[in-house]
């Protein structure tokens, strides 16, 4: 306010008797007051100086009649106000229905603010903004009562994880954009610690050397390793130097914002990759094995990777053996490792070889138990039945096998003694159980060979005295092939014939599932082979007729004799006859 003198010729008697105005008039005095008062205008901007606070009010003189009063929340860009502080105000009303001065510092900052804003982006200034609420991929800043944006990115150097510790803030900021035709603003708080912090990194980066052990803070976890902040230097921790053990997920070794002494060990020439460890700071788990560890011990540990070769070990941390499929079992026929053990079982081992310098290790745990080819031929000599478990066909025979780790050949010849086997799934199936007899033992190459038809007698010595030569039996033509056919006969025995043996007595051919009449014209035993002919049965009677009819002939012509020759011919003795029936009867049996 202005300094007003007091009046020379102020009659106080007068005022007194209640006269005040003395030999002014009340125009002239109201004149005088109005004329110690600011002048404002509504509508205007003016400085005014903060007399009063409370926790909801501030209270503004601008030198006019009365004080105005601001909300403290138009403030909140700027917590440290205080009593005293000049700020700007926008004059709405001199005068309100109540008489109130009526101001707004919101309203005031809204009308300089692009003003403002421009120069701070002009001057690189920096400024205060108060973080009203969180937006999507930022923050909404009020920069002198302008809503503007700070992206996520440009909140820290460091990524934020969670956006709401900062929404009520006062923070300092750098205008880094200005859009006029939208009105637009963005801010960022990282531009004022990024100059800073490029100096440290140039600093920190001139005196980086391999080897040299640092602390540092992880910034960021990924499936592939750590980021290591370094004081504006970022490093990499490879999942693989983590620990000297294996590691799933980093997670499983250090946390987000946990401080950790790290290695360098290696960085480009502008040294902007900078690989880090972290195993390296401790002993290798190799060196600190026992040295009297050795081959033939028996250790334990877990499962950690699994593979169709085998498992690998953990018998340590960092200390890993493997354990080849062939080292699980002592079947012949290998199978996948998954069939033995899985991630993360206890697994007992003996020591197979152990490489320190090359620090690797091989397990097994078949020799856990005993080798059963040890006493083969005591458990399994030759000539002894057993019951086998078919593990594999081939086109030459049947893998089964005895008992783990004993493994046999059935040859496809010795299937059957009668029926030609031309695939071993005709007789059994994978897995199922067949009657063996040890026929040969190979303990050198671990080979057995197996033999089915031996459990039953073999019927060819039998066949011999049925099938001769000459015999006619009823046969079924069951398959045509190329150089001939298929003949079943009796007993369930196969015999062949040739084309030129099919032909029937009108001349045609015989045909598949037709039934005829065949002569044996050769019996092999040894080689199991019976050739048969059709045509011979009625060529020959027709040949043996031609004979008789010929040998009567002569006979004819020959003078009768008086005395007759006695008869050679043997007869058939009773034993003969019950023999022969006793051994169709038990071919009858085979056959069924």
């Amino acid at each position: 306010m202005k300094n007003v003198q007091p009046l020379a010729d102020f009659d106080w008697d007068k005022y007194e008797n209640g006269d005040s105005y003395g030999n002014k008039s009340h125009e002239e005095l109201e004149q005088t007051y109005n004329d110690s008062l600011n002048k404002v205008n509504d509508k205007e901007v003016v400085m005014g100086k903060v007399t009063t606070m409370n926790k909801r009010e501030v209270v503004i003189n601008i030198g006019y009649k009365s004080d105005g009063v601001v909300s403290l929340n138009e403030f909140r860009y700027n917590p440290d106000l205080k009593i005293g502080d000049e700020v700007e105000v926008y004059v709405e009303s001199q005068e309100d229905k109540k008489g109130q001065l009526i101001l707004s510092h919101k309203k005031a900052r809204a009308t300089r603010s692009w003003d403002r804003v421009n120069a701070a982006l002009d001057n690189d200034e920096i400024i205060k903004g108060y973080i009203k609420c969180r937006t999507k991929g930022g923050m909404i800043v009020d920069v002198f009562g302008i809503e503007a944006f700070l992206p996520g990115s440009q909140i820290d150097v460091k990524p934020i994880r969670d956006y709401d510790v900062f929404v009520g803030k006062t923070m300092e900021f750098k205008v880094v954009k200005i859009n006029h035709e939208f009105r637009n603003v963005v801010v960022s708080h990282k531009a004022l610690i990024e100059a800073e912090l490029e100096q440290q990194k140039k600093d920190i980066i001139s005196k980086l050397e391999k080897g040299q052990v640092l602390e540092g803070t992880v910034k960021n976890i990924t499936s592939y390793g750590v980021f290591i902040d370094l004081g504006g230097v970022d490093g990499l921790i490879h999942i693989t130097d983590l620990s000297w053990g294996r590691v799933t997920h980093p997670e499983e070794v250090v946390k987000l914002d946990e401080k950790i002494n790290v290695v360098i060990l290696d960085f480009d020439d502008d040294k902007k990759r900078i690989a880090l460890g972290l195993k390296q700071l401790t002993p290798h788990p190799w060196d600190a094995l026992s040295a009297d560890l050795k081959v033939g011990d028996k250790v334990k540990g877990k499962v950690v990777v699994m593979a169709d070769y085998g498992a690998f070990i953990e018998i340590a941390t960092g200390v890993e053996g493997l354990i080849h499929v062939s080292e699980m079992s002592w079947a012949q026929h290998l199978r996948s490792a998954q069939d033995f053990m899985k991630v993360g079982d206890e697994v007992e081992a003996v020591i197979l070889t152990l490489d320190r310098d090359e620090r690797k290790m091989s397990l097994g745990i078949k020799q856990l138990k005993p080798d059963p080819w040890d006493n083969i031929e005591q458990k399994y000599p030759v000539g002894s039945k057993h019951v086998a478990k078919v593990r594999n066909f081939t086109n030459f025979g049947v893998f089964a096998e005895i008992e783990e780790g004993v493994d046999g050949l059935i040859h496809i010849s010795d299937l059957s003694w009668t029926k030609k086997i031309k695939h071993p799934n005709e007789v059994t199936q994978i897995g199922a159980d067949i009657d063996v007899q040890v026929l040969e033992i190979d303990k050198e190459n671990r080979r057995l060979s197996l033999g089915h038809k031996q459990l039953e007698e073999n019927p060819w010595d039998v066949f011999e005295t049925i099938f001769t030569v000459g015999s006619v039996h009823e046969g079924t033509v069951v398959e045509m092939v190329d150089k001939g056919a298929v003949i079943a006969l009796p007993y369930g025995v196969e015999g062949f014939a040739t084309p030129k043996h099919l032909v029937k007595e009108d001349g045609s051919q015989a045909k598949v599932d037709e039934k005829l009449d065949f002569k044996v014209i050769e019996f092999n035993k040894d080689s199991k082979r019976i050739i048969v002919s059709h045509s011979r049965t009625f060529e020959d009677e027709k040949t043996e007729a031609k004979e008789a009819s010929e040998k009567k002939t002569k006979k004819s012509s020959k003078k009768s004799s008086d005395e007759l020759p006695q008869s050679n011919v043997e007869k058939t003795t009773l034993g003969d006859i019950e023999e022969l029936a006793a051994l169709k009867e038990k071919l009858s049996g085979d056959a069924k």
